[in-house]
């Protein structure tokens, strides 16, 4: 049944397409649901991030980013609540109202939100296509949790890198209340408007450029990612279940990592 999921992601065809090898096609969509549903792949996922963090393969110092799946015409013939109904973003594995489906400018879409260490998936988020970048950090960043085998779950990063899209008052003093060193760039236009407030502008921004530099990693890690056609465009009606297939493929992902590791 794994591998029959697996199958039916990295080509992106529909369920009923499957080779005949992988038995009924039923079988593994009600199996592949049904893991979807109960958090399965998120056990697993977490499993495999406390094993990763006792053996010192976690880079603490995350990066954080987003990209965007257009929805293919078959997922979206499905009930919505819209305005003002937004996508949950606390509990992953609870169906929101919109089914994360959003309306942007190439039409129906869907975000997928990482926080990537090493460039490996640590949370994976879904939200509509035309939701922002910058809201999305604090939720991320609260479902960040990683077991250890005695005291409380490491929550906190050392740093978090992101773009300019997460440059925001309201972020900068999150991640300063939570000592946590915020390398993210300032757009020019908060940088003018604190030029033209002159003294009640406060200090300049300052981040580090060169480890600015190693955010390339998460860009990489979506790249990997949509080599999967079933995640690159989205077939899914349900957000769960698209959700799944993604954190499915971070186990996949960190599974290689480890077996790698002496």
């Amino acid at each position: 049944m794994v591998e029959a999921i697996a199958y039916r992601y990295r080509t992106g065809i529909a369920w009923r397409d499957l080779p005949a090898a992988f038995g009924p096609w039923q079988t593994a969509w009600k199996w592949h649901r049904r893991m979807a549903g109960d958090g399965t792949w998120d056990r697993v996922h977490a499993a495999l991030l406390a094993r990763a963090d006792a053996t010192g393969n976690v880079d603490w110092s995350v990066s954080v980013d987003s990209t965007i799946a257009r929805a293919h015409q078959h997922a979206t013939n499905i009930t919505r609540v819209t305005g003002g109904a937004s996508s949950n973003y606390n509990n992953p594995l609870i169906e929101p109202p919109d089914h994360g489906f959003g309306r942007s400018r190439g039409g129906l879409s869907t975000k997928l939100h990482l926080v990537d260490g090493r460039g490996l998936p640590l949370v994976i988020a879904v939200t509509p296509g035309q939701a922002g970048d910058s809201p999305m950090l604090i939720p991320l960043l609260e479902q960040l949790r990683i077991t250890r085998p005695i005291g409380r779950p490491r929550t906190r990063p050392d740093r978090v890198r992101g773009d300019k899209a997460y440059s925001s008052r309201a972020m900068r003093q999150h991640l300063r209340e939570r000592s946590i060193q915020a390398v993210i760039p300032q757009p020019a236009d908060q940088i003018g408007h604190r030029i033209r407030r002159g003294s009640h502008g406060g200090r300049p921004i300052t981040y580090d450029r060169d480890d600015y530099r190693n955010r390339n990693v998460i860009e990489r890690r979506f790249a990997t990612l949509k080599q999967w056609r079933g995640l690159a465009t989205r077939y899914d009606k349900l957000a769960t279940v698209y959700r799944s297939a993604a954190v499915f493929n971070a186990v996949i992902a960190w599974t290689r990592h480890l077996g790698d590791m002496p």
